[in-house]
């Protein structure tokens, strides 16, 4: 039987499609079930265990986390969170204006962004990744909204070595629930976030030791904000 290109790529291009619509309908469904059930694992999770730095996680909804560690994060890492629709695009610029002269990197992710990729993505850089992280950031914040958001955020963070997620971050740090989180533990813990291996609270590192008493200052400055104080709730 001769070979003809034609029927070739007509039939994988009909398969190819198929396969996307597929995955498109898949992704979907996995998105809209996330904004009730948590994610069973995530990659980072996954990696932290692949790599030897183990994985201590423990889901908790809304009501078993301290308000303060809810307040926290969001002066640390997003203050325009309950506003923005998922993109802080001032930072962004600011972050790309600093970027071009200097030699150390800026990130201007918001806690929206910061969700689509740790819940779906992978840790990195490049324009892929990125443009997949837009994707998913535009969905959870039109599907999820705000407080789970902000939820998952919580639980699926890392907040220590091979430690996601506040419960475990509480029991690893203070050996406590994350429910009973006074301001200071929560404001060392969003301290350290953005790099948990090398931020550390024990030993306290230097920038934990500095950065945690002006999230404390934040947190009194924006606690009373109408649009926070409804994330807190």
């Amino acid at each position: 039987m001769a070979f003809k290109p034609k029927q070739f790529f007509k039939k994988s291009w009909r398969i190819i499609k198929r396969v996307v619509i597929f995955l498109f309908i898949l992704q979907f469904f996995y998105i809209l079930l996330l904004k009730w059930v948590n994610p069973p694992i995530t990659i980072t999770q996954l990696g932290s265990l692949v790599s030897g730095y183990g994985l201590k996680r423990d889901y908790v909804g809304m009501k078993e986390i301290s308000p303060y560690a809810k307040l926290a994060v969001i002066v640390s890492e997003d203050q325009l969170f309950p506003d923005h629709d998922g993109f802080d695009f001032k930072s962004i610029e600011k972050a790309m204006k600093h970027n071009q002269k200097s030699k150390s990197l800026h990130g201007a992710s918001t806690i929206s962004q910061q969700v689509a990729k740790n819940v779906f993505l992978w840790q990195g850089r490049g324009w892929f990744r990125k443009s997949l992280e837009v994707y998913f950031t535009f969905m959870i914040e039109m599907i999820w909204g705000k407080k789970r958001i902000l939820e998952l955020y919580l639980n699926v963070s890392e907040m220590g070595e091979g430690v996601f997620g506040i419960e475990a971050a509480a029991k690893h740090h203070f050996n406590k629930h994350a429910k009973f989180l006074t301001r200071q533990e929560a404001s060392m813990i969003a301290a350290c976030m953005p790099n948990p291996k090398a931020y550390t609270l024990k030993p306290l590192s230097k920038h934990v030791a500095t950065r945690y008493p002006w999230i404390l200052s934040q947190m009194n400055n924006l606690e009373d904000d109408p649009d926070i104080q409804k994330l807190l709730q």
